[in-house]
């Protein structure tokens, strides 16, 4: 009898009953150190004693409205985002490639409102990943996940990362908005420099264009401001798609946009049944209220820089191995030479106890609860360490 669920995932012989903090526990109660944290979400690690007595006192009130009525907890949570970023405006979604599609729409309708209809198309990049919706794959442009699904897409236009010329030369009287990931995750943990950051927006300035980011994995902290975007400081965007961190483990997302490129969603032009519910509201503001806390950025800056210092004397340890260590932040990778398969890999540094990723470009990712210590970090690097030696040999 086939298995009753579609066969999309491969995921390992291994079933975990419970977290707590950074580790996650099997039914036999052994512990695994989790350095991938649900691909960047659990950003407060596994059952963080806030976030689950928020969500237990909501669930004794109440669970679902839909968007029919008011949410307080949106109005709550909307204001803090607001006050706290470039944003005025803030569509609550359930995950980061509704928030992708809230952003392509916003962007879209905003030169049909301005009576532009004509500007429609979006400049995208290589090694993109922008979520799984028909939409969110072709701005990806990933090959592997268009095929099969029918012909592509009209209005996006990709070209190589870090091609600034190919940028210039794809802006045309159709263009609407450049959407890019401040840090790729899925393509290879690949920062983009701040000084680009800031071309992008002297590009878009300059063209009248929208400048929409990305930061559904680097946001939410994990590059040691709130969003990545902040380290450029001149370079804000126009709208930002952001989810997994700011819900900490529960599904969320939302868009953020200025008044003027939010201004033309109006009543009828968008919704979501379950965004903003008063679970998640009540869980978003306590992920929140955490990340913005006196001293928590610090504390990831310090553990991020100790866990790069520690990843680069790896890298040079196994040299043969380990071609590059890349990312910012608690979003960092190994890119491992290419006869050295990154999936393989990270197998293997499982079957030592520590849980990792793979991403594109043969790299091995970590994306670690924010709130590790050192001598978390310490661990990873030692069973990184012991994993390498092995695959050198």
């Amino acid at each position: 009898m086939p298995a009753p669920l579609m066969d999309t995932y491969a995921p390992p012989d291994l079933v975990f009953e419970r977290g707590e903090g950074v580790r996650l526990y099997t039914g036999e109660g052994k512990a695994y150190l989790d350095f991938i944290s649900g691909i960047a979400v659990n950003a407060l690690g596994h059952c963080h004693p806030k976030a689950v007595a928020a969500l237990k006192s909501q669930a004794d009130k109440l669970w679902h409205l839909s968007n029919m009525f008011k949410v307080p907890g949106q109005i709550e949570l909307a204001k803090k985002y607001t006050d706290a970023t470039f944003a005025d405006r803030v569509f609550f979604t359930n995950s980061g490639t509704e928030a992708v599609e809230a952003a392509l729409k916003t962007a879209r309708r905003y030169f049909f409102d301005k009576g532009e209809p004509h500007r429609y198309r979006i400049i995208t990049f290589s090694g993109a990943f922008h979520g799984r919706s028909y939409g969110a794959i072709n701005a990806g442009g990933n090959p592997k996940y268009l095929e099969g699904f029918g012909p592509r897409m009209e209005g996006f236009d990709q070209v190589e990362f870090g091609d600034h010329e190919a940028l210039k030369a794809a802006v045309t009287e159709e263009t609407a908005a450049i959407l890019v990931e401040p840090v790729q995750g899925e393509g290879g943990v690949r920062a983009l420099p701040e000084q680009c950051l800031r071309g992008l927006r002297e590009l878009c300035n300059e063209h009248g264009l929208l400048l929409i980011y990305d930061e559904v994995q680097c946001g939410a902290g994990r590059t040691g401001k709130l969003f990545a975007h902040e380290w450029a400081e001149t370079a804000q965007p126009d709208i930002m798609a952001v989810a997994k961190g700011i819900g900490g483990g529960f599904p969320m997302g939302a868009c953020l946009t200025t008044e003027a490129a939010g201004a033309p969603m109006v009543v009828g032009t968008h919704g979501s049944t379950f965004g903003g519910n008063p679970l998640a509201m009540a869980v978003g503001n306590v992920v929140f209220d955490e990340l913005t806390a006196p001293g928590f950025m610090n504390h990831v800056n310090d553990v991020s820089n100790f866990l790069k210092q520690q990843l680069g004397g790896l890298a040079d340890r196994h040299a043969s191995v380990v071609q590059e260590v890349r990312g910012k932040g608690l979003l960092v990778g190994l890119r491992l030479v290419d006869d050295v398969v990154n999936r393989e890999f990270v197998g293997k540094v499982r079957e030592r106890g520590l849980l990792i990723g793979a991403a594109g470009d043969n790299v091995a990712r970590l994306a670690p609860p924010l709130v590790i210590t050192e001598h978390d970090a310490s661990e990873a690097v030692s069973i990184l360490d012991d994993t390498l030696a092995d695959v050198a040999k």
